[in-house]
């Protein structure tokens, strides 16, 4: 099993997940981040971290982010690793609870 962030995360970016990850398995792209499921440990560490609840265990992604699973994996061949916590971007708490924001993924 492994991780992964889903739709909550685009546009917020928070990475306070970042902070906590002991094997450095997050990967940044433009306006949300993914976990790459062969570094992944399934800790778990990061779930608690994240405001917005974006990161479920693989098992427990809710169906309508399933989508997401293999997007992780292709993206973490994409976008470069983050091993340190980053500013989260200006207007990331006016996204946050906002849905429906897969069309807004910057690849």
């Amino acid at each position: 099993m492994t991780h992964v962030v889903t739709e909550s995360c685009i546009r917020c970016k928070y990475t306070d997940c970042v902070d906590v990850c002991p094997v450095d398995a997050f990967c940044e792209g433009p306006n949300m981040l993914v976990i790459d499921p062969e570094l992944c440990i399934d800790c778990a560490l990061c779930v608690g971290e994240c405001p917005v609840a974006a990161i479920f265990e693989e098992g427990d992604v809710p169906a309508p982010q399933l989508g997401f699973i293999p997007l992780n994996v292709e993206l973490t061949a994409l976008w470069p690793m983050l091993s340190v916590r980053k500013k989260a971007p200006p207007d990331a708490d006016d996204w946050a609870a906002v849905e429906h924001k897969v069309h807004l993924l910057e690849r």
